[in-house]
């Protein structure tokens, strides 16, 4: 075949399938004189092709060299730059029994970029979820999800919270989740039936168990940052956890900050994994963001109105909170920063995830927003990467996945610019790789307009 007549056959098949999703089990999948940010270290590697097939990358190398299938789908990749697919890994899924709800969030997360989640608030039409999206009877992220959390409303006793475990690893959850309210005695009881059972916990501590109890305890990952300002906190001077605030937000200036040293220590040394979701923090309770603004955000309108007016309704509460006070509320976020930054610099593995949905938090769009707050945090924007490509596949012992190379899973990006340059970038998605089926620019766009919900900012 002439050279001109291989690449009419190129631009005929790239433009009858440019709304459509293509699957790499059919035709391979070329991304052609692209950039590639492999995240094996800071560095990009221009002109690269990467070929695609089955959900992995069989070949990459240079442009010029590489030769692949004639019948592949080829994907243009000059000028724009190619990552590893970023993870959401706070997450949240609709606990409900009806699973539509479910697949719209999914295709939140997908849209921009999201190629795993871990779901923190579980319920059993999940496990069914999760395996349709396996299957590939449902188009999502890959999906890890816990089962119903253990809370102090939930766990009444020992021997409840006991039970909760067994059913919950029998059913199949990946890990469980601890919400706030358990009582030393619940915790203890849970923590040794967990061990035993052989299934990981995670997320929040709460106040009567304590950071240095949780981390000795060895959480998979402590989620929020949680329980790291209240102990940091005398104990002479703790007040209860009402006086304290969510996550000590009202007793920050209270904080022995010489101690922090000895809160990373503890955390490297038991393993123990941090998801900051700073993205809801910030939102949330810094007296820096507007909620005029925040309403008004493009995104919301893939929210329904009445979400949206819950959580005006949250971010005004706290704010007219007799315990709020501007000045102490931005140490709060400032010591947040700080704690963060000293997580990435004495070696805590740091996980991305915003906490969505939740306070002015839309899924797919808050992580991009993480990753900008985890910049401001101090992280530079490979840093930032890297806590959601490959610690995420380091957390999960998997050395396949979080970078881009020949055998690795084929989840991954197209951007139009560089992000290592500005964090920014990682919002100017030309397309998304999920395994094996490949979503262009144009059915992002279809299906991010079909998930419009709230004209109010149209």
């Amino acid at each position: 075949m002439k050279p001109y007549l291989f690449i009419l056959l190129v631009l005929s098949v790239c433009s009858a399938h440019s709304q459509n999703i293509l699957n790499s089990g059919q035709k391979d999948i070329v991304f052609r004189s692209v950039n590639v940010i492999p995240m094996d270290s800071e560095r990009m590697i221009p002109n690269q092709t990467v070929v695609v097939k089955n959900g992995k990358i069989v070949l990459m190398g240079d442009s010029r060299k590489i030769k692949y299938d004639r019948n592949a789908v080829v994907v243009e990749g000059k000028g724009k730059y190619l990552i590893p697919g970023l993870s959401e890994m706070h997450a949240h899924v609709p606990p409900i029994d009806d699973i539509e709800p479910m697949k719209r969030v999914l295709l939140l997360y997908l849209t921009h970029g999201i190629t795993t989640i871990r779901g923190m608030l579980g319920h059993p039409r999940h496990l069914e979820l999760r395996s349709k999206i396996k299957s590939g009877e449902i188009l999502g992220p890959r999906f890890y999800t816990s089962g119903p959390s253990f809370s102090g409303t939930s766990v009444t006793s020992p021997e409840t919270g006991s039970k909760m475990v067994l059913e919950e690893k029998k059913a199949g959850y990946d890990f469980l989740k601890f919400h706030p309210g358990l009582t030393k005695e619940n915790f203890e009881a849970i923590i040794k039936t967990a061990n035993e059972a052989d299934i990981p916990f995670a997320g929040h501590v709460s106040h009567d168990v304590g950071v240095w109890r949780a981390i000795e305890a060895n959480y998979s990952t402590i989620d929020h940052l949680d329980g790291f300002i209240t102990g940091l906190v005398p104990p002479a001077q703790l007040p209860d956890e009402e006086a304290s605030g969510f996550l000590g937000m009202f007793v920050a200036d209270r904080a022995d900050t010489t101690q922090i040293p000895r809160l990373m220590k503890a955390l490297r040394d038991h393993n123990v994994w941090v998801v900051p979701t700073e993205s809801l923090f910030e939102r949330w309770c810094s007296p820096a963001t507007n909620v005029n603004d925040l309403r008004n955000a493009p995104e919301m309108k893939y929210m329904d109105s009445a979400t949206v007016n819950d959580w005006m309704n949250a971010k005004v509460g706290l704010m007219k909170d007799p315990k709020y006070d501007s000045v102490k509320m931005s140490y709060f976020m400032s010591l947040r920063k700080k704690l963060l930054l000293q997580c990435q610099r004495t070696g805590v593995g740091l996980l991305l995830g915003s906490d969505a949905p939740q306070i002015f938090n839309v899924p797919g769009f808050s992580v991009h927003h993480e990753l900008e707050y985890l910049v401001q945090a101090g992280l530079s924007p490979y840093e930032a990467l890297y806590t959601g490509t490959v610690n995420v596949a380091k957390f999960y012992h998997s050395n396949d996945r979080g970078v881009i190379k020949a055998g690795a899973v084929s989840d991954l990006v197209l951007l139009a610019a560089n992000p290592l340059e500005n964090i920014l970038n990682t919002q100017k998605i030309e397309g998304v790789m999920m395994g094996n089926k490949w979503l262009p620019k144009p059915y992002l766009e279809k299906t991010l307009k079909e998930l419009e919900v709230n004209t109010v900012n149209q």
